[in-house]
């Protein structure tokens, strides 16, 4: 259970939308590389319409900022079944880099799912508690150049750990400012700061996951209601 999980849904029933091309994608997509069954269910580069709309503000603000930089998009819209093929793939994944049997219950097993726990949201079917991907609110985002090169963020994006969580980086920078940690910090605050000017919240253990709308968004900007629930699949 999320915090955010008893917040009430009233969804306005804004449909999917394809991301415009002012929105730079990160393709070939990373989980259809993985072999993610997204099949017949649509592009995972879409996203409620309101919140493509402030997408575009978001880029339009960080390039008064920084002309030379771009958002770049990692994944938006996920099915059901993608985000339970996503939470198998980290969970084996992870297991692996500790030498650990996935396929074998232990409690080091425990660990390894519950730490999977705190960046991948259970596949919930129950249309009370949605996963913030599947409700076309979410995005996972970070920076590039202009050209198209990722900018280092001190971390990458889905890391399992606390090198995610958004003020990682913080105290480092404060120690050296100049340092590359005061470099991925700044660039941290950065995003944040463009992201949440235009309504969004971010997770409050990965630096590249926004949204608006859901009750993850809710919950963070006290608001009474969510306003997307799990979007129609198709």
């Amino acid at each position: 259970m999320r915090p955010w999980s008893p917040i009430a849904i009233d969804d306005n029933g804004e449909p999917l939308t394809e991301l415009p091309s002012p929105l730079w994608r990160i393709e070939p997509h990373p989980y259809q590389v993985l072999g993610a069954p997204y099949g017949q269910l649509g592009s995972p580069f879409r996203l409620r319409r309101g919140v493509v709309e402030r997408l575009l503000r978001a880029e339009r603000l960080l390039q008064h900022q920084r002309p030379q930089w771009r958002l770049a998009i990692f994944d938006a819209w996920r099915p059901l079944a993608v985000q339970q093929y996503m939470v198998d793939h980290a969970i084996a994944s992870e297991c692996r880099k500790r030498g650990i049997d996935a396929d074998r219950p232990s409690p080091l097993r425990n660990e390894v799912v519950a730490e999977v726990g705190r960046f991948w949201a259970p596949p919930s079917a129950d249309p009370a508690t949605p996963p913030p991907h599947s409700t076309g609110a979410a995005v996972d985002l970070t920076l590039a150049e202009v050209s198209g090169r990722l900018l280092a963020m001190g971390g990458e994006i889905d890391a399992i750990g606390p090198i995610s969580e958004p003020d990682h980086h913080a105290a480092a920078a404060g120690l050296d400012p100049n340092g590359e940690a005061g470099l991925w910090h700044g660039r941290r605050l950065l995003l944040r700061q463009v992201m949440e000017r235009v309504g969004f919240a971010q997770h409050p253990n990965e630096w590249w996951h926004f949204s608006h709308g859901d009750q993850l968004w809710a919950w963070r900007s006290a608001s009474a209601r969510a306003i997307y629930g799990r979007a129609p699949e198709g």
